[in-house]
């Protein structure tokens, strides 16, 4: 990889990330990104939202995921549980960045770091 490749930091904007194996490092962040993902976000353009899920698989309108991790719910005495399948997510902007409806449970919001893609 050359240096006119190399990209600031995507989270603190430091110029002086150095390439590691495949990846790219934040030697202020300690923040590791792969080159190829601000490629994929380059192309999706700005309209659109990068989800990924717990395996880094890119997760899309309308998709099936499965809960990796039992999560508690407030105000449920049960939790919901691992391998509980979740379908037609609506991904959106934000900390919790998956709409959907969980089986039990009804309809909530959810973090793509605890489904991954079926």
């Amino acid at each position: 990889m050359s240096d006119d490749k190399i990209m600031p930091c995507p989270l603190c904007k430091c110029e002086y990330t150095y390439p590691m194996d495949h990846l790219m490092v934040c030697p202020e962040c300690a923040h590791e990104w792969s080159p190829s993902e601000d490629a994929l976000e380059a192309s999706l353009g700005s309209d659109q939202l990068l989800v990924k899920d717990a395996h880094g698989n890119v997760l899309q309108d309308g998709d099936a995921v499965s809960i990796v991790k039992d999560l508690p719910v407030k105000g449920f005495a049960k939790a919901i549980k691992v391998g509980t399948k979740v379908v037609n997510i609506r991904l959106v902007a934000g900390d919790h960045n998956i709409d959907c409806k969980v089986p039990g449970f009804g309809a909530m919001a959810l973090k793509s770091e605890f489904v991954k893609k079926l």
